[in-house]
C-alpha cells in the first residue's frame, strides 16, 4: 500500500479583528479548509480573543457574528467553533448564536510554544 500527500487547494485563513484609537481590543480567525468530500468548505472558527480590558463589551459577539458572517460569504456548508471546558460563558454565548455541542474535541500539542498574549 502507498500513502500519498498532497497539497488541498483552497484552504487559508482570514482574521477579523476589533480595533480602537489604533489598539487591537480582540480578534478572531476563520480557516477556510477543502476537503474532497463536499464542493463546499467548511470553515473552523479559531483563537476568539479579546484582551482584558475590553471584555465585556459585546466585542466577543460581534466577532463571532462577523466570523459567521464571513463563513457564510465564502461558501461554508458548515462552520466549527471550539472552546476549552473551563469557559462555560463562551459556551453560551456560541450556542445563542446557533452553535450546537457536537462532539469532543481531542488536541495533542506537537511543540512547546510560547502565548503572544495572557490568557
Amino acid at each position: 500500500m502507498e500513502f500519498r500527500k498532497t497539497k488541498q487547494e483552497g484552504c487559508y485563513g482570514v482574521r477579523i479583528s476589533a480595533e480602537e484609537n489604533g489598539k487591537t481590543a480582540g480578534w478572531a480567525f476563520l480557516i477556510i479548509i477543502a476537503n474532497d468530500r463536499h464542493i463546499e468548505p467548511y470553515g473552523l472558527m479559531e483563537n476568539v480573543y479579546i484582551e482584558e480590558e475590553y471584555r465585556g463589551g459585546g466585542i466577543g459577539t460581534k466577532l463571532v457574528e462577523l466570523v459567521i458572517e464571513e463563513a457564510k460569504i465564502r461558501g461554508c456548508y458548515k462552520l466549527l467553533a471550539t472552546c476549552r471546558h473551563s469557559k462555560p460563558q463562551v459556551h453560551s454565548m456560541y450556542e445563542k448564536h446557533g452553535f450546537r455541542n457536537h462532539g469532543l474535541e481531542f488536541r495533542m500539542d506537537l511543540t512547546e510554544t510560547k502565548v503572544l498574549t495572557k490568557d
